[in-house]
Formats: structure tokens, sequence, C-alpha cells
């Protein structure tokens, strides 16, 4: 007799900034009537770190470290649990940025909690990761104009973008969808939302590639 697939309990969704990973979350635990785990924007040092004030950086990536943990280490995605679970983060994604923008010594020191905390959470069931070129994630952050991002650069984001890669040809840790959002768009067309959603619905084994371009097919790794 044949398994019957079971949708993964844990979805988490990963990407640069303005790759459209709090929206695609949002719609897919709509879709799912799962549990929304939103990150937490309200840092008192963002301003300070955007501004480039000394120790600023350190201390927005310890605040993002404490509030990232907080909020998975009350997830409840135990084995008896019927919950399901959709986070706009992984828990990864903070050393990822630590790595960039903390010194050797501050990075000694975040690393010791860091890995203290990790050995305490869940690992998502599905992770899809988000993909956009930096020219587009550009016209996204000029389109958004939010607070902060503007004093960003231009060469920083292109190191984002390219840590982001990085991290996730070597990403094993669980199911893996890789999505190039750079000719898609969730918002202002649904057939791209309703082709991603019925991709999300079949099984997912290793790493994939979402093609929305005609096909909808996906291709292993």
């Amino acid at each position: 007799m044949a398994n019957l697939f079971e949708l993964p309990r844990y979805i988490a969704i990963e990407g640069p900034i303005r790759v459209g990973k709090s929206t695609l979350a949002r719609m897919l635990a709509e879709r799912l009537n799962a549990q929304l785990v939103s990150e937490s924007e309200n840092n008192p040092f963002l301003t300070s770190f955007y501004d480039g004030d000394k120790g600023a950086a350190f201390q927005a990536q310890f605040t993002f470290l404490i509030r990232r943990f907080e909020r998975l280490n009350a997830l409840d995605i135990g084995p008896r649990s019927q919950k399901t679970v959709v986070s706009d983060f992984i828990f990864e994604k903070d050393k990822l940025f630590a790595c960039l923008n903390l010194n050797d010594q501050e990075l000694e020191t975040y690393n010791r909690y860091y890995n203290h905390f990790r050995a305490q959470l869940p690992t998502p069931d599905l992770v899809i990761y988000l993909q956009a070129t930096p020219e587009v994630l550009k016209k996204r952050m000029k389109k958004k104009n939010a607070p902060g991002e503007r004093t960003l650069s231009e060469d920083y984001l292109d190191e984002v973008v390219k840590a982001y890669e990085h991290f996730f040809f070597h990403y094993t840790s669980s199911d893996l969808l890789i999505v190039n959002t750079s000719e898609i768009d969730f918002v202002e067309r649904n057939e791209d939302l309703q082709e991603l959603l019925r991709k999300v619905s079949a099984p997912i084994k290793g790493t994939q590639y979402f093609l929305p371009l005609g096909s909808g097919d996906a291709a292993s790794a």
C-alpha cells in the first residue's frame, strides 16, 4: 500500500531583503491554515547600525539573535503537536548576517551564544529559498522606500545576496525548494502564486528548483 504524502508541518521561507519572503509566508500560512511566525522588526539598535555608529552592529545583531531564538523556541511543533507552522526566517540567517557585520572579536563572543541557542531549536521540514538578482532587489527597495534601507549601499546588498547563495548551495539540513523570483510576482500575478502553492503541496525531497516560466516543473539536484 502506498504511503500517503503528508505536508511538512514546519515550513520556513528565506532570502535577501525585498525578495518577498514575508508576503509569501503570509499567503502560505493562510492557504495551509497555519500559524505564522514573523520576524520582529523592532530593533532599537537598527537605526544606529544603518548610520554606521561604532558598536551598533554587535548590539543590533545580538538583539536579533535573542529575539529570533525566543520566537522559534516558543513554537509547539513537537511529535505530538498537530500544528502547521510557517516562518519567514530560519535561525541560521542570523549567523549569516553576523559574519557580514561583526569583526573577529565580536564574532567570537557571538558564536558562543549562537551555538547554545541553535542546539535548542527544531529544524524546518521544508525551507523555501527565494532568490532574486541584486538589480531586482534594488528596484524593489527603491519602490518600498523603507526607513533605514535608503542608507544600504549597493555593495552591501551584493554581499548579502552572495552570502545567501553560498549558504544555500551547501544547505542540507532539510528539504529545500529554490525559487527565483526575479521574473515572478506573487502579489501582482495570482497565477504565479497558485503555481508555487501547487508545488509546495506536492512531495519535495532533497533540493529542487521551481521553474515558473511556462513549465511549472521542478528540477532535482
